[in-house]
């Protein structure tokens, strides 16, 4: 076999990490550069008070957890509910057809729509609460919580969707054979989707999560509308601090701070599912 020179190989893959490195890796150098920027032109041209600025506010720190907290509770929530729902449409085909119709509404409905809707629906003195006050049940406060619940269900709904269109295309495609005999041996439906279809999904499983996470994190309009006045999340005060008091420098260390958390979080969750496939793999071989 002739060996593969390495001006082929790097002319092979010059298109996309070229592609990766013009559009991604330059602006993600550009924003950590102006990070250390000074505001005005009679700034030093290098400086850490942006991040003086970022790191010692207890304004933006509580941001920086309410952010967190906003992205890893609606993709949270999100997991436990498109799971057994992708497992579901691999049941037969009429399960198949029903949910499949069913999930794919909310993916064409705008975020900011959705957001008006959670607060048309569940706001005081909402459609919800108009609905049950005559019962005797009273909502607790879902919108502009301090637990930004509103925010997180509104995501939930739109996250749902989207998790289980890759999640159930990563079990869709496992071999049915596999299904067929884990029946035939006695295995119920728990069994084969904790033993057999988790794992073998989970490629899908992760990059549904990531995903998710990711747009989470940065959420806007949803937290914007339905969230507390206090905590804001980052991408909130990114916004009033960008296009309001013209800060620029801070933005881009808020915008590199974001990039931070969530390169922790993919390490973070790649680390916990490569010891939870360590732990397992044991008890297949003994199995």
């Amino acid at each position: 076999m002739t060996p593969v020179r390495p001006t082929t190989l790097l002319l092979c893959l010059l298109p996309g990490v070229g592609y990766l490195l013009v559009f991604f890796g330059m602006p993600l150098v550009r924003v950590l550069v102006n990070s250390f920027s000074g505001r005005g032109p009679q700034t030093e041209v290098f400086t850490f008070t942006p991040w003086i600025t970022l790191l010692t506010t207890p304004v933006y720190l509580d941001g920086l957890r309410f952010s967190v907290w906003l992205a890893v509770a609606p993709t949270a929530l999100s997991l436990l509910i498109a799971l057994p729902l992708s497992a579901l449409m691999q049941a037969n085909e009429t399960s198949r057809r029903f949910f499949g119709s069913l999930y794919r509404i909310p993916l064409v409905v705008p975020g900011i729509v959705a957001a008006f809707l959670v607060l048309v629906m569940l706001d005081r003195g909402g459609m919800a609460s108009r609905i049950l006050t005559p019962l005797g049940i009273a909502l607790p406060r879902l919108v502009r919580d301090e637990w930004g619940l509103g925010a997180i269900i509104a995501s939930s709904w739109k996250n749902i969707p989207f998790m289980t269109l890759i999640i159930s295309g990563s079990m869709a495609a496992i071999n049915k054979d596999v299904l067929s005999a884990a029946r035939t041996l006695g295995a119920g439906r728990f069994t084969i989707l904790w033993r057999i279809q988790l794992p073998l999904a989970q490629p899908g499983i992760t990059a549904a999560v990531l995903l998710t996470f990711i747009s989470s994190l940065g959420s806007f309009v949803v937290p914007n509308l339905l969230g507390p006045s206090y905590p804001l999340p980052l991408s909130v005060h990114m916004y009033t601090e960008g296009f309001t008091k013209g800060n620029w420098p801070l933005v881009y260390a808020m915008g590199t701070l974001l990039s931070i958390v969530a390169v922790g979080v993919l390490l973070t969750y790649y680390a916990i599912i490569g010891s939870i496939g360590q732990s397992d793999a044991p008890k297949r071989a003994g199995a």
